[in-house]
């Protein structure tokens, strides 16, 4: 019981480092940068919240599939147990 305890504890608080931890965005792929980049030189105004989001859309489809995959392999491996 003990052990839970401490491993929960440390587990909360390095979630709360990395939440709090200020992380720099920028472009990860070249040709995402290019293309913003190349974008702004032709345009002062180029909103690039429509590029943000498309990134963003992208991400969540592998983190759905892989929780997916771990929500379904947690099922089959720890069955149910039948109440009396």
């Amino acid at each position: 019981m003990k052990k839970t305890a401490v491993t929960g504890f440390f587990t909360t608080v390095l979630a709360l480092l990395l939440m709090l931890a200020p992380l720099a965005s920028s472009a990860q792929c070249v040709m995402c940068k290019t293309q913003v980049e190349s974008a702004r030189q032709e345009s002062d105004d180029y909103d690039v919240s429509g590029l943000n989001k498309g990134i963003l859309y992208m991400m969540t489809v592998p983190y759905i599939l892989m929780g997916a995959i771990g929500y379904f392999w947690y099922r089959r491996t720890h069955p149910k147990v039948a109440k009396a």
